[in-house]
């Protein structure tokens, strides 16, 4: 029996040591470096698309059909600018009455606030007054009592 288990030990230790061992071979070997891949074929070049002419802007007209189609245009830009402008001025004067509308309200809300604390202090006043009053009855009460 002993010799068996001294047999067992032994066996093991070698395994363990030739393991230790391979593993020693295993990790100072030098990775292979990979393979080359084969090349791809190169793509095709990307075309550059053809631009298409650019259609005249008064296509067979003649000059003086060009120049009463640009006056008709600038008429109405004309027509345009003095209705922004009318419309401008509009704003201005909404904006203006806008302001005094501001200006006015601004003075009622300081008129209120100046009313408001003259309150507050008419009522701290009779605040003040009935602690007195208070107090006079309930000391000279004790007192007579």
């Amino acid at each position: 029996m002993k010799t068996i288990l001294i047999f067992s030990l032994a066996v093991m230790l070698v395994s363990i040591g030739f393991s230790q061992i391979t593993l020693a071979i295993e990790t100072k070997q030098e990775p292979q470096p990979p393979q080359i891949p084969a090349p791809s074929p190169s793509p095709e070049p990307i075309r550059t698309p053809t631009p298409a002419p650019t259609p005249d802007p008064f296509p067979e007209e003649s000059d003086i059909e060009k120049i009463e189609q640009l006056t008709n245009e600038n008429n109405n830009l004309k027509q345009q600018n003095n209705n922004l402008k009318n419309q401008i001025s509009i704003l201005k004067n909404e904006n203006l009455k806008q302001q005094f509308e501001i200006s006015e309200l601004n003075d009622i809300v300081k008129n209120l606030k100046e009313i408001t604390m003259e309150q507050i202090r008419v009522i701290q006043e009779l605040v003040n007054n009935l602690k007195d009053v208070l107090f006079e009855k309930t000391f000279f009460s004790r007192f007579h009592l």
